[in-house]
């Protein structure tokens, strides 16, 4: 395997992870310690229709491929950029006749750059896409059928006079998009639009509680610090969200990434005892927190039909249901009430009820800032977003705390909350809040379902 060079960092061997990337200088909070384009990306099915196929923006109005009706562009300049990985793409979705997933359409578009220019390191890359890990090896029972429908439907798509690859290397470049697709949000970075592969980004490991974060900007992806890091330090980066105990943590990575994390936060199981927190006085018995638990998650289940089927008024009242059995049970950090905070405070501040809403924000916000890293993305968002609501509510006095939490957020770390704020600002309708999304925010490797 040749590796290449890069400022900044160099590839090593990782105890217990194998490959990993470390710091080759010193890093303060929000240092570009490096930024990438992707090898090859392709905007979701879902929203094939409403993103550019290039700079991955959300658009009013998009211009189409006059040829095979398909792409979506902002304007010439988008569509004359993206000619080289369309060109292609366009034959083959005219001799196709319809559209393949994205995973099809990524993997045509991956071979078919790996077919103009071989498959050696490309510029600025320190592993080829050949090298990446696909834990094909690994797949159970049914991630393998999928694999084969995935491929067979991949050769029906692909171009006769186009190079012919072989089976392995056509599966591997499917578990390369498994285990190491990164979703790209849209100009808000509020929105999962889009999966790429990023072969330098491929080569960070994993931690619950990382020293870098990434930022998808302006076409490219930017790993930047979270706090200071020192020279000869590993890289890492979170795959999940970290609001969940370690065991559940740690089952998530094996299913999803396949691996056994050994990081600190899941070796001691720090702040587990806050994730499952109950009251003090006075403290609930073990049988009453058991009911309260299975109430909680039963209760979620509804939520998410209701939520799925547009049901908004339904989904509040089973929120304030869940909440009144479980204030009386639960800490402000457990997880079960900060879910259901969570998804109440978005949906009353689409029905417009922002007083409520921003009581039940204020309630998230207090557990979160308990909880996460203080630099940490979903925390931002979660910060501005309840100021937003408490915007709307007219609540001045929440809005004098919000600020100085802001400022706390500032001084910590200006890039960070200038990002968050831009991108929740963008979001802010005047009048009426987004409509809740039944998706979760978007995380940082997408995993096709």
């Amino acid at each position: 395997m040749t590796i290449g060079k890069m400022e900044n960092v160099e590839v090593f061997t990782s105890e217990g992870k194998g490959r990993g990337l470390k710091a080759t200088k010193e890093f303060w909070a929000s240092d570009v310690i490096f930024a990438e384009r992707a090898y090859s990306a392709v905007v979701f099915d879902s929203l094939v229709n409403f993103v550019c196929h290039t700079c991955f923006k959300r658009q009013e109005k998009l211009h189409h491929c006059g040829q095979c009706k398909f792409a979506r562009y902002c304007d010439r300049t988008c569509q004359k950029d993206a000619w080289v990985d369309h060109k292609k793409e366009c034959l083959a979705v005219k001799r196709y006749g319809k559209v393949p997933n994205e995973n099809i359409r990524l993997a045509a578009r991956i071979m078919w750059r790996v077919e103009r220019e071989g498959t050696g390191l490309t510029e600025g890359c320190l592993v080829s896409v050949d090298d990446l890990q696909n834990h094909v090896e690994n797949f159970g029972e049914e991630e393998q059928k999928q694999l084969r429908v995935d491929v067979d439907t991949f050769l029906q798509y692909w171009l006769p006079q186009s190079q012919q690859f072989s089976m392995q290397y056509i599966s591997h470049i499917f578990g390369v998009i498994n285990c190491n697709g990164f979703t790209l949000s849209d100009q808000r970075g509020l929105q999962a639009v889009g999966v790429g592969i990023f072969p330098n980004l491929g080569l960070v490991n994993h931690d619950c509680w990382p020293n870098c974060t990434v930022i998808f900007n302006n076409g490219k992806i930017e790993l930047r610090a979270l706090g200071k890091i020192s020279e000869g330090e590993e890289l890492t980066v979170s795959y999940i969200d970290f609001l969940n105990v370690s065991e559940e943590r740690k089952k998530q990575l094996k299913k999803q990434y396949y691996f056994d994390c050994t990081c600190e936060h899941c070796q001691k199981g720090l702040k587990d005892d806050l994730f499952l927190g109950v009251k003090d006085d006075p403290k609930p018995s073990q049988d009453v927190v058991k009911e309260i638990i299975q109430f909680s998650k039963d209760t979620l289940e509804k939520i998410d039909k209701a939520r799925s089927e547009g049901l908004y008024h339904e989904v509040v009242k089973l929120c304030r249901e869940c909440l009144e059995k479980q204030d009386s049970v639960f800490a402000d950090t457990n997880i079960y009430m900060l879910r259901v905070l969570s998804i109440v405070s978005e949906v009353l501040s689409y029905l417009q009820a922002f007083e409520e809403a921003s009581y039940y924000a204020r309630r998230m916000v207090d557990g979160y800032v308990k909880l996460y890293h203080p630099n940490n993305a979903q925390l931002g968002m979660a910060v501005m977003r309840a100021g937003l609501t408490n915007w709307h509510a007219g609540n001045i006095e929440a809005m004098r705390m919000q600020t100085e939490m802001e400022l706390r957020l500032f001084h910590q770390n200006e890039f960070m909350y200038r990002k968050m704020r831009e991108a929740a600002l963008n979001n802010q309708p005047m009048q009426v809040m987004a409509e809740p999304s039944s998706e979760p925010a978007p995380s940082l490797f997408h995993k096709k379902q």
